[in-house]
């Protein structure tokens, strides 16, 4: 099973009252981690610029970077300590796309495909163009719904902006035979604001809610708890690390149900620990 996950690596600025650091970052980034610890096949296609950042990287015999001529850089603040729920968050919002062509030039090396993951920090990162070309090879494709929904806002300083979300006008075209999405409650009440979830074909809707759990959609919903951490250290990352264990276990067989069980376990682990997703056995 040769999962290939595509999307940006980033530079992360988290912020506490207590703290400023520096680390890598981007959904692709926190889901290698997973992938590389359940001892997953897969292979990382990321752009960037910042070539400092792979150094953070689980493996680099995993990853195939594309270097562009920027980097994504976000600012993740979090004001209270003691509930990281609430995050306000930055972007440059960097115009490096993913394009058709070039991962036409990646995927000669690539005998086998059982799944794509897509990782949009912002909707510059996939043109309709690139999904279109990852529909043909007919395999399961995860979208992590986010990206998509972030457009500029307010200017903050010479190059950041706040975020605000916004549903696109092309979403019929860019989810139109995506197999499954991810998202939390604030954009799921952007992108199906009737509540229609069948309008777009998914099969299955994830949709987590932090602390309140999770819940997926897939003619039925199924209610996902969320298990209870006493002592959260870094909640950044957390639902991409869900999304990547979620995605082990739906390409294994299991359920939606046992999927999003076992998804909420591992990203309970992460939230214990700084950085991205390690054992706890």
């Amino acid at each position: 099973m040769t999962i290939v996950v595509i999307g940006p690596l980033a530079q992360d600025q988290i912020i506490t009252p207590n703290s400023k650091t520096y680390a890598a970052g981007g959904a692709s980034y926190f889901q290698s981690f997973v992938f590389e610890e359940f001892n997953i096949d897969y292979v990382a296609v990321a752009n960037f610029n910042n070539l400092d950042l792979i150094r953070d990287f689980p493996n680099l015999g995993n990853l195939i970077p594309i270097v562009g001529d920027d980097t994504h850089y976000f600012i993740n603040e979090y004001p209270e300590n003691d509930n990281l729920d609430i995050r306000k968050q930055y972007s440059n919002f960097a115009n490096i796309p993913i394009l058709k062509d070039q991962l036409e030039f990646v995927f000669d090396d690539i005998l086998e495909i059982d799944a794509f993951v897509l990782n949009p920090l912002n909707r510059n990162d996939f043109p309709v163009e690139t999904i279109d070309y990852l529909k043909t090879f007919n395999v399961p494709i995860y979208l992590s719904m986010q990206g998509f929904l972030r457009i500029p806002d307010e200017k903050i300083d010479d190059k950041n902006y706040s975020i605000k979300l916004e549903k696109p006008d092309n979403l019929d075209d860019i989810l139109n035979g995506i197999t499954a999405i991810f998202l939390d409650e604030s954009e799921s009440k952007l992108v199906f604001d009737d509540d229609n979830y069948s309008r777009y074909g998914i099969d299955e809707i994830v949709i987590t809610n932090a602390s309140e759990g999770s819940r997926i959609i897939c003619g039925n919903e199924i209610k996902i708890e969320a298990f209870e951490v006493e002592d959260i250290a870094d909640s950044t990352g957390c639902g991409d690390t869900y999304m990547a264990a979620y995605i082990i276990k739906r390409l294994l067989l299991d359920s939606p149900e046992e999927a999003g069980e076992f998804a909420s376990l591992i990203a309970s682990e992460k939230l214990m620990s700084f950085g991205p997703y390690k054992s706890l056995i």
